[in-house]
C-alpha cells in the first residue's frame, strides 16, 4: 500500500470498516489512514473470526484478503454473502484476474490490488459506503420506476431482480445497478466514465478497467458472447451498451 497525502475529512459522516487480513502491518497502516478521515477501522486477521464478526456487528463495508490461513477470503465471503449483504472489496494479488472474477462471481463489489494506493482505497470505500448510506433514498426511487425488458431478459427496479427468461440472475448490487443503468439507456451507448459516475461516483483517472471486469462478469452470468452479443455490446474506446435481442 501506497500513502498519498492526506485528503480532507468529510464533515460529519462516519463508517465503521471491517478488515480481514493476516497482515498486521498493512491492517494498521490502513487505520492509521482512514481514521482520520472518520472511518472507524477494526480487523480481524483469520478467516473464521472474520467472517463471524462480520456478522455479528454492523459494518459500512468489509475489505477482506483472498490469501488468509486455514480459511481463505472466498470461503469468508461465501459465508458472509449467506447472511449478510454488507458491500465487500476484496484485495487480490497483483496481475491475478482469475481472483477478481472468482471475487466478482462469488458476491464481492469491487477488488483492489495488494499494491493499491490510500487514494484508491478511500475513492472505492467511498463508492460502497455512499451507496449503502443511499440505498433506502435509490430503492424508493426504483419501486416506482417500470420495468425493463429486453428480449427475455427483464429488469425490475423494485425487487431488484433481472430474470433471464423467467429465471432469476444472481447478480451482485453492483451487477445489477450494472445492468439498470444500461438498461435506463438502451439504444445509447454508455462510456465507462459514466458507468462510473452513475455506480460508483468515484474519481475515474483514465486507467481504471474495474468496470470492464465487472461487465465481463455481467456478460457470463448472461451467458453473452462478447463477439456476438444478445445484450450487452462493447463499442470499442468508448463504452457499453444494452441492445434489444428481439430488435437486432
Amino acid at each position: 500500500m501506497s500513502v498519498s497525502p492526506q485528503p480532507q475529512a468529510p464533515p460529519g459522516i462516519e463508517f465503521k470498516v471491517l478488515i480481514v487480513d493476516d497482515d498486521r502491518e498493512l491492517c494498521a497502516l490502513i487505520a492509521d489512514y482512514l481514521k482520520p478521515l472518520r472511518y472507524e477501522v477494526v480487523a480481524e486477521h483469520d478467516g473464521v473470526a472474520g467472517a463471524a464478526r462480520a456478522l455479528e456487528e454492523d459494518f459500512h463495508a468489509v475489505i477482506l484478503d483472498v490469501m488468509l490461513p486455514g480459511v481463505d477470503g472466498y470461503e469468508v465471503l461465501r459465508r458472509i454473502r449467506s447472511r449478510s449483504d454488507v458491500p465487500i472489496l476484496m484485495l487480490t494479488a497483483r496481475g491475478d484476474e482469475t481472483d477478481r472474477i472468482v471475487g466478482l462471481e462469488m458476491g464481492a463489489d469491487d477488488y483492489l490490488p495488494k499494491t493499491f494506493s490510500s487514494r484508491e482505497l478511500l475513492a472505492r470505500l467511498r463508492v460502497v459506503t455512499r451507496r449503502r448510506v443511499a440505498r433506502p433514498v435509490m430503492d424508493k426511487v426504483q419501486s416506482e420506476e417500470p420495468e425493463w425488458s429486453a428480449g427475455p431478459l427483464r429488469i425490475n427496479p423494485a425487487s431488484r431482480i433481472a430474470l433471464l427468461e423467467g429465471v432469476p440472475l444472481k447478480l451482485t448490487a453492483l451487477e445489477f445497478d450494472l445492468l439498470l443503468s444500461l438498461a435506463r439507456a438502451r439504444g445509447r451507448v454508455k462510456t465507462r466514465e459514466r458507468l462510473i459516475e452513475e455506480i460508483g461516483e468515484r474519481l475515474y483517472d483514465g486507467m481504471d478497467r474495474s468496470i470492464d471486469v465487472h461487465i465481463w462478469s455481467l456478460r457470463r452470468k448472461l451467458g453473452d458472447d462478447p463477439k456476438a452479443p444478445r445484450f450487452i455490446k462493447t463499442v470499442r474506446a468508448i463504452g457499453y451498451m444494452l441492445i434489444n435481442p428481439d430488435a437486432e
